[in-house]
Order: structure tokens, then C-alpha cells, then sequence
């Protein structure tokens, strides 16, 4: 794999574990880096598969990972050819071991993701269904600090985030419309399940 190419969830998880070996701390900037900042679909994966991982469990990940994807899911709307993170963004950091515990985590998944899931109905992974994408996976992401107040409920929003990215990754238009219906699923959620879990709590 050249450097800044990947073509499988394995291939983001493995240029995160080389970055995660080179020091004791990995920024968003050496992760941009790591990947070339030419590829949206990892930068969509990636905050989602780590909102996912044990990582996800701590206070404030999920919406930082939120935040990312607003901001990653933007760009790719307006057509950017490079993925860019602001300077607070790219200078906040993680310990390498934490990394390296989430990413084989992932490992599993990873793999069951890249046996099944591949190049199908290519047309609907170019434009306008990526720019439909992105606002879509703009308003999950907004959905998640929201989905933060019902325990482990912001794993739907990200799901479909993840989903989105892959398809993206691989070019699988039938993965693009999985995406699209996990959204759906995932709107019905919110309407459902946080005002019922908001009127227990008060």
C-alpha cells in the first residue's frame, strides 16, 4: 500500500497502528498526514470506528468524534479535493497505547466488513448521491450529542456514518444504500426512544 492509499477498513487500522508505533502520542495532524488528506472516506470511518471502540466509553469522545465528521462530511459537500483539520484539531493528540488497544478492537470488525463489502453500483458513490451522503452524515453527526443522554444510543448515528465512509471507500453503491436506510433507522430512533428515555429521567 502506497503511502495516503487505502482501499480496506484493514488498511486504515493498519497506517493508524504505524503511526501509533512511531511515538507515544498520535496528533490529528500525523493521522491527516498518515493518510494523505486526499481520501474522505477513512476521515469518515475513522471518528466513527473509534466512537465504536472502548474509546467511545469515555466522557465527550462521541461528540468530539461528531465534530469531526461535521466538519470532515463539509468539506467532501463542497466539493474539497483535500481533507483539512483546524489547528486545535490537528494538534489535539491520543496516547499510542489507547490507540493501539482500540484499533485491534477493530481488528474483528474490520475484516468481516472487508470480506462482504466491495465495488457494487459504482454510480451511486459518485455525485449527487456523495453531496446526499455528506448532508446526511452531517445531520447524524449533529444527532449524537443528543444521542449522548440515552447510554450507548449514539452507536446508531455513527453506524450509519461508518457505512457512508465505507461505501465511499470502496465504491459499493449497495453499501451507499444501506447507509441511507440505516439514517432513516436511525431519525425514527430519535423521535422514538429519546423523548420516552428524557420523560423516565424526569
Amino acid at each position: 500500500m502506497e503511502h495516503g492509499e487505502v482501499h480496506s477498513v484493514s488498511d486504515i487500522l493498519d497506517t493508524l497502528e504505524r503511526s501509533a508505533t512511531r511515538s507515544s502520542e498520535v496528533s490529528g495532524g500525523e493521522i491527516v498526514q498518515a493518510f494523505g488528506g486526499r481520501s474522505y472516506g477513512p476521515f469518515l470511518i475513522l471518528p466513527a470506528l473509534l466512537e465504536l471502540s472502548p474509546l467511545g466509553g469515555l466522557p465527550g469522545v462521541a461528540s468530539a468524534m461528531a465534530l469531526l465528521v461535521v466538519l470532515v462530511a463539509t468539506q467532501l459537500l463542497r466539493g474539497k479535493r483535500c481533507c483539512w483539520l483546524p489547528e486545535f484539531m490537528a494538534k489535539r493528540s491520543i496516547h499510542s497505547d489507547k490507540l493501539t488497544k482500540a484499533i485491534a478492537k477493530m481488528r474483528p470488525l474490520g475484516r468481516w466488513l472487508d470480506k462482504w463489502f466491495h465495488g457494487r453500483l459504482r454510480s451511486l458513490t459518485r455525485r449527487p448521491f456523495v453531496r446526499t451522503g455528506a448532508i446526511a452524515c452531517i445531520l447524524l453527526a449533529m444527532a449524537v450529542p443528543l444521542f449522548e443522554l440515552v447510554p450507548f444510543a449514539s452507536t446508531a448515528p455513527m453506524a450509519a456514518i461508518a457505512l457512508f465512509g465505507l461505501a465511499l471507500l470502496v465504491h459499493d453503491g449497495a453499501l451507499m444504500i444501506a447507509a441511507s436506510v440505516a439514517s432513516f433507522a436511525t431519525v425514527v430512533l430519535i423521535f422514538v426512544l429519546l423523548p420516552r428515555f428524557l420523560s423516565g429521567a424526569l
